[in-house]
């Protein structure tokens, strides 16, 4: 129990983040209206695939000082784990805009940045599937890994805040903090943010169990 402490609190934090998030009062905002409950989920999963990818780029770096394989195995998962959450921050995304922009996707900075990163993170699984030595396939992957992170900062947190954007905080937008995000708001995000972060880190946490146990079958057959 005392191990898996941080696991009770993602559960409860996340339980409570689906229940608050649609019952509790928010401020009315206009256009927003209703749909500024998506703030406990869309956010949140974003700040959770930064997260998870932070851990594959640390890992990569770590495998390119040391050449532990082990390393490269915990990087592979956390880019796996960070592509699951990506793919339902754009579908949380799109759902967002279609009651807000009118339109399931529109021409904005970082909708598009954030697709191409998705992008330039699945060309590193492509990549990682034509090279069938192990070395060589987790230095090769690592190099491209820490380019992809790169990627997602230039795309995701740099490019918008240059250019026109429709996201809050970006493009000369205020942010949320900027709008009415009163106190039964911050009461609900920021439990959502530590709540999402934590789940996807245990979800990490048993990929990496998982291809362990096949990594091991596969070497007894």
């Amino acid at each position: 129990m005392k191990k898996n402490w941080w696991k009770i609190i993602a559960v409860v934090f996340v339980l409570y983040t689906i229940i608050a998030g649609f019952l509790l009062k928010v401020p009315a905002q206009p256009i927003l209206h209703e749909s500024i409950r998506n703030l406990y989920f869309h956010v949140p999963m974003w700040f959770s695939m930064m997260t998870i990818l932070f851990v594959s780029l640390w890992n990569s770096i770590k495998y390119l000082s040391k050449s532990n394989i082990e390393s490269d195995l915990l990087a592979s998962q956390a880019a796996h784990t960070g592509m699951l959450v990506g793919a339902l921050g754009l579908i949380t995304g799109s759902i967002w805009a279609r009651y807000t922009w009118g339109a399931w996707w529109v021409a904005d900075t970082k909708l598009n940045g954030a697709a191409i990163t998705m992008l330039i993170y699945l060309a590193y699984f492509v990549l990682r599937g034509s090279i069938d030595e192990e070395q060589k396939r987790a230095r090769i992957s690592a190099v491209y890994n820490i380019f992809a992170y790169v990627m997602l900062v230039v795309f995701l947190m740099i490019i918008p805040r240059m250019n026109d954007s429709l996201h809050p905080g970006n493009g000369g937008n205020p942010g949320f903090n900027k709008y009415d995000l009163d106190s039964n708001m911050r009461m609900v995000f920021y439990p959502a943010v530590t709540g999402w972060i934590l789940f996807v880190v245990w979800i990490f946490t048993l990929r990496v169990r998982l291809e362990k146990v096949k990594r091991k079958i596969y070497l007894n057959d």
